[in-house]
């Protein structure tokens, strides 16, 4: 089990994962929506967490939304790096009733982000604008190389449950055992 905390002035928080688990989920953001996304990433990535985070939502979630990304990419940079003997690379699209959203990662050690998601406004009392504020620091600071591509839908909701469920398959994907694979890339070395 992996884990990592970080405190600022604006947020206390802890990580714990086991990165080959069953998809169990404690979460407790202080964010209701988020929460709901953050589990359903650890139910399909097959990840086992607990995220504990105490923030200043009274200001808004911004900080808990992008701290709490921060913390989990790190505790993944620690399960996941060096890459060896895994397959590197994972994609997935997924859909949730009229929308559909496809993600392709590499496990590159490198962070990048393509994010190409037609959404604005809010979910509830959820600001949507903070949806990829978390890609971007779980792609910077796990790191990887994360591609996010809209394909249909209308409902922010599904739209954006459906981008978190296809990192979770893409991420369970790229972390599929292949002993045969060493570190897989050409420069030896990732």
């Amino acid at each position: 089990m992996i884990e990592v905390t970080r405190e600022t002035k604006e947020t206390q928080i802890s990580v714990k994962l086991n990165l080959y688990g069953t998809g169990k989920a404690e979460i407790h953001t202080g964010v209701g929506f988020y929460d709901h996304m953050l589990e359903a990433f650890t139910k399909h990535a097959h990840i086992d967490m607990e995220v504990h985070c105490k923030g200043d939502t009274h200001i808004d979630d911004h900080h808990s939304v992008e701290d709490v990304a921060i913390v989990i990419a790190q505790a993944l940079r620690k399960a996941i790096y060096p890459v060896q003997n895994i397959e590197r690379f994972g994609n997935a699209t997924v859909v949730m009733d009229e929308a559909s959203v496809s993600c392709d990662i590499d496990l590159s050690n490198r962070g990048y982000l393509v994010f190409e998601l037609p959404i604005g406004g809010k979910v509830g009392d959820f600001d949507v604008e903070l949806v990829e504020e978390f890609f971007k620091a779980f792609a910077f600071n796990l790191p990887l190389t994360l591609h996010l591509i809209y394909g249909r839908g209308k409902n922010k909701h599904h739209i954006i449950e459906a981008a978190f469920k296809a990192l979770a398959v893409a991420l369970r994907r790229a972390v599929s055992i292949n002993t045969n694979a060493g570190i897989p890339s050409t420069k030896g070395v990732l």
